[in-house]
């Protein structure tokens, strides 16, 4: 008897819970049938109020909670466009919001899936607020955190607490972010990490679009790869080309290799980057340096080339060699073997500064193999007081310093000893060597003309000597001549200081280009070109061939 009355309790509960049930149904289904009344001539507002759809279970508890309805079992929401699923909700009718509970599922669409273990949605505001296991999916993209908002108003997203946007290209990490399914934007900040096949990059504030796969970088941010790394504040990142386009002095590191610019440019695809203004790339380990507006660098073949206030700077050997040309091509031979090389070439309007040595012409290269500067057209080399010229000439260094120089057809060396007198010598070639910087012999072959001032122990000059020979070994120390040898005998005559005939007092070819000659490695960028009538005169030799001037290809 006691359990047929419990079961018959049972049972008239169950009845009450149904009849109540019906009730809040009957109540909901009034509101759905009046929200989908069609009016062609009146546009519809947008509904704020949320509608339940379905529901195995509801009751209340008019005591204790009279203003919530609780929901069990298949529990279904339509708000406009945007659907509600759930295991179970409490509906708190009087301010449109419901919170749900286990499996919570919303659906806007075919393109907009969001699930969670928890969820409260305020009507009135458009407010969804998402926790645990969130996960939000638009198409290709899958938004993961702890925490989300979705305002569907603007129709974004934003978790707080830590989350991870991915799609087929990246996935993004961070403390804080937001998505909108709409524009396809996300927006990142604190600790964020982008990772990608190729390359991670990790900043403070990032923006990211999931349809064009660009990442905006908006504070400092390194892009780090397996074979170089880049610095930025301020550009952007073309994740599916692999292309980043970067502002405000970013960097570009390679392998001991560091790009500088107002600008970068870089393919990661095809390995090359461009600067633009205030260019400044270094190699630190080889010890050589490219400046300009412009520069390109290509890391497969390791060459590189500058223009527009163009400077290259070898330090690799103590006293440092500051270039300058219209272009500067850096180029690697042999790269990845023990034969490894660089040359360096400047065209047009090619100036030279170092301590020991400085030097003008049209065309240059500098080839790191044997250490050699090869000048071309109308080339000018000075070492201290002595100035050499001709139609090509050859500097070997040997380390920190000129070890010889080799100058060909039309040679002529001048050495200054004071505004009137100086020491010159002629011929079609000339060899000078170097120990310490200082000239130390000199051979000068075929058609030797020589106007020299001997000079006494305390240093003075009584008198000049000119001389006609084949060949010439000259020998010096402390810049002083100590042996003067010519073969065959030579043709000469000796004159007193005092009657030195004015006509003599130079060679045919004599000039002296103190006004051409650079004074420190600034004044390499000012050109000054010679005087008129002080040029080299055309001879019928072959003419030297100069290295290519085609720039290299930058694609």
């Amino acid at each position: 008897m006691h359990c047929n009355m419990r079961d018959t309790n049972k049972k008239i509960s169950l009845s009450r819970h149904r009849i109540l049930w019906m009730g809040i149904l009957c109540l909901f289904s009034v509101c759905i049938v009046w929200g989908q009344t069609p009016n062609d001539s009146i546009p519809q507002r947008k509904k704020t109020r949320v509608d339940l759809l379905h529901a195995d279970l509801g009751y209340m508890d008019k005591n204790n909670r009279p203003d919530v309805q609780v929901l069990v079992g298949n529990v279904q929401f339509k708000h406009d466009s945007m659907y509600m699923f759930c295991d179970s909700a409490h509906v708190y009718e009087s301010t449109n919001s419901f919170e749900a509970f286990d499996n919570v599922r919303m659906e806007q669409g075919d393109t907009l899936f969001t699930y969670s273990d928890y969820l409260f949605y305020d009507g009135m505001a458009q407010l969804a607020m998402l926790r645990n296991n969130v996960k939000l999916i638009n198409r290709n993209t899958t938004l993961l955190a702890d925490s989300l908002n979705y305002d569907r108003v603007y129709d974004l997203g934003y978790y707080f607490n830590g989350g991870m946007l991915m799609d087929e290209e990246n996935v993004l990490v961070s403390d804080w972010g937001e998505y909108s399914p709409a524009t396809k934007l996300s927006v990142f900040n604190h600790q964020v990490e982008l990772t990608n096949p190729q390359f991670v990059l990790t900043s403070d504030t990032l923006k990211y679009n999931t349809f064009t796969k660009v990442a905006t970088i908006l504070g400092p941010s390194n892009i780090v790869s397996d074979d170089n790394h880049i610095y930025s504040e301020r550009g952007i990142y073309h994740t599916a080309e692999d292309v980043a386009e970067l502002l405000d002095r970013s960097v570009l590191t390679n392998q001991g290799k560091k790009l500088i610019g107002d600008s970068l440019y870089y393919n990661r695809k095809e390995s090359y980057g461009e600067a633009f203004d205030n260019v400044w790339m270094n190699d630190s380990i080889n010890k050589q340096m490219l400046t300009g507006d412009y520069c390109y660098y290509n890391e497969l073949t390791q060459n590189a080339y500058s223009t527009r206030r163009a400077m290259a700077v070898d330090y690799s050997q103590g006293d440092s060699l500051f270039l300058h040309g219209d272009t500067l091509k850096m180029l690697t031979f042999h790269l990845d073997t023990d034969s490894m090389y660089r040359e360096v070439r400047a065209y047009n309007k090619v100036r030279f500064y170092r301590t020991d040595g400085q030097g003008v012409c049209d065309s240059l290269v500098y080839n790191m193999k044997d250490s050699c500067i090869s000048m071309y057209n109308n080339p000018i080399l000075w070492n201290e007081n002595m100035q050499l010229l001709g139609e090509e000439i050859k500097v070997y260094m040997n380390d920190s310093t000129i070890d010889w120089a080799h100058i060909i057809n039309q040679a002529l060396a001048v050495e200054n000893k004071d505004s009137i007198h100086y020491n010159q010598v002629s011929g079609k070639e000339i060899k000078a060597y170097f120990i310490d910087g200082d000239v130390r012999k000199v051979d000068v072959i075929a058609n030797v003309l020589v106007i020299f001032y001997p000079e006494e122990d305390d240093g003075s000059i009584t008198m000049m000597n000119t001389s006609e020979t084949s060949l010439l070994n000259l020998y010096l120390f402390n810049r002083k001549m100590e042996k003067m040898v010519m073969s065959p005998k030579p043709k000469g005559t000796l004159y007193p200081m005092s009657q030195i005939p004015q006509d003599k007092l130079y060679l045919p070819t004599f000039v002296w280009f103190d006004y051409i000659r650079p004074l420190n490695k600034d004044d390499i960028f000012n050109w000054r070109g010679k005087r008129a009538g002080q040029e080299l005169r055309t001879t019928t030799r072959k003419t030297v061939t100069a290295p290519s001037r085609e720039l290299i290809n930058p694609r």
